[in-house]
């Protein structure tokens, strides 16, 4: 009995086995590098912020007090805590960093809404499994879940700021 071996067959299997392998690493490692896992300067960062919890909201609350924060006051007061300098208001802190997706935000990254109908009005910070810490004119420093109807209809945009 005559074998035919086809030389080629293992070659092309080869090739396609080593380009499927190659191609994955390289889509999954650019999807990768999008997201970044929380870091120990980021989870220390919630923590702590998390002390603040049920801290009063107060509108204008100056910077560096820790009786009472709006929301901008306290995303500055927190990642003062890290020398990372932000600016005083939301809008302005909402051009601050690097543009993230909300699909691929990282514990710490901050999050941003527009509460007021019109333009960027609301900041947070993100803690991680859909949550956000922030500070909330109806509760003060709270930890608010973002898929609510009300915080999902007033997204807007999110910002890395923690390299």
């Amino acid at each position: 009995m005559r074998t035919f071996k086809l030389p080629g067959i293992k070659k092309i299997m080869k090739l396609t086995i080593c380009a499927t392998i190659g191609f994955s690493a390289f889509a999954f490692g650019s999807l990768a590098d999008k997201a970044q896992a929380a870091t120990p300067e980021s989870l220390a960062l919630i923590d702590s912020g998390k002390n603040y919890i049920g801290t009063p909201y107060k509108f204008g609350a100056p910077v560096g007090v820790t009786y009472a924060f709006d929301c901008s006051s306290f995303t500055k007061y927190m990642f003062n805590g890290l020398d990372i300098e932000l600016p005083r208001t939301a809008g302005e802190q909402a051009n601050v960093g690097k543009k993230v997706a909300k699909g691929e935000l990282s514990v710490g990254d901050l999050v941003f809404f527009k509460t007021n109908g019109k333009n960027i009005s609301h900041v947070a910070i993100y803690a991680g499994s859909n949550k956000m810490l922030h500070s909330s004119s109806s509760q003060g420093v709270t930890l608010s879940n973002m898929n609510s109807a009300y915080w999902t209809k007033n997204y807007v945009t999110a910002r890395r700021v923690m390299s």
